[in-house]
């Protein structure tokens, strides 16, 4: 086996440039930042992929996965792997925009919801782009479309899950941490100077009065009542006091949902397609995606992580809420 040896210069030299190395390996100095490693390319514009079938005409498939936010999906080591959904979705809509061959969308649908703006958001951009377009959009549910992605998929015209898809949990929900009993036990203090008696109603260093716990209640009876309004306006099928019965924030199998007229249709992806293809009245239909260099996609499953990236700046491990206080989300929580 040939052996091969890295050195920096002749072999006298040898010892100064390993010491060279190690000094460019030192990543921080006074603060300022000296080395920067990426293992993935920065982020670049979308490309556009065929992941199925042929022809001029496509069908974009878009992915609504993971928790429902727009924060930046950002590896352990601090990389940025890819811009928040709501961006993302944004994204590729004002590219879709720009392309008569679109004729559906796809939303592969694979989350437990998140927040209730973000959810919101989402819903809005998805339906506005589809009646400006005046083209259809298909929900198609892999593993969960619970909470917000459930409300997400109002957008389409028709709801497909796989048989064994979970869906449902129609529902608000939003904590907030108490700290007083271990401050307590702790001998610590936290005194608050406010302008009202409510202004600190969500710290997490006292409970909740009993006024306060119907203020949270209020604003939480409200959201979940556009959640309902939501279903109502899109599901024809259903009228208010249905919804109602059905948005205790349970869970349903594919089965209880299509039982329950919360879904249209139960089909694997491939399956999905055909449909698609036959409802568009299509000879030929290309399924596309739009993705960034790097983020390989061969099929309509395709769904890889992208590959870490190494950022000598900081470690992230996402502890950090990116704002404070409670989030309101539409999400199961199992």
């Amino acid at each position: 086996m040939k052996r091969v040896r890295f050195c920096c210069g002749s072999p006298k030299n040898t010892r100064k440039g390993r010491l060279l190395l190690v000094m460019c390996l030192l990543v921080v100095f006074n603060g300022c930042t000296l080395f920067k490693i990426n293992v993935t390319p920065s982020l670049g514009p979308l490309k556009e992929t065929t992941v199925s079938g042929e022809g001029g005409d496509k069908v974009l498939l878009i992915d609504i996965k993971g928790v429902i936010s727009n924060k930046k999906e950002v590896s352990a080591l601090g990389a940025v792997m890819n811009v928040g959904l709501v961006d993302r979705v944004r994204e590729i809509i004002k590219k879709a925009e720009k392309d008569d061959a679109v004729k559906a969308l796809i939303l592969r649908i694979n989350t437990p919801g998140g927040t209730v703006t973000s959810s919101d958001i989402i819903y809005h951009e998805i339906k506005t782009f589809k009646e400006r377009k005046k083209i259809k959009v298909y929900a198609v549910v892999m593993d969960l479309a619970a909470s917000g992605g459930y409300y997400i998929a109002q957008a389409a015209d028709r709801i497909i899950v796989h048989p064994t898809s979970l869906t449902g949990s129609i529902g608000v929900i939003a904590m907030k941490m108490n700290l007083s009993g271990l401050m307590d036990k702790m001998g610590v203090d936290f005194e608050v100077v406010k302008s009202g008696d409510h202004k600190d109603f969500l710290s997490p260093f006292r409970a909740l009065t009993k006024d306060e716990r119907l203020i949270f209640q209020e604003t939480i009876d409200n959201l979940h009542q556009r959640f309902v309004s939501t279903i109502e306006e899109n599901r024809k099928q259903l009228n208010r006091d249905e919804i109602k019965k059905l948005s205790d924030g349970r869970i349903y199998t594919s089965q209880q949902a299509l039982d329950a007229k919360l879904i249209d249709q139960i089909a694997y992806m491939d399956e999905a397609e055909e449909f698609i293809k036959k409802d568009l009245e299509l000879d030929k239909m290309r399924v596309v995606i739009y993705h960034r260099t790097g983020q390989y996609k061969s099929n309509i499953y395709s769904s890889p992580p992208v590959p870490p990236a190494i950022n000598f700046n900081f470690v992230n491990l996402n502890f950090v809420p990116e704002t404070p206080g409670p989030n309101f989300l539409y999400l199961w929580m199992p």
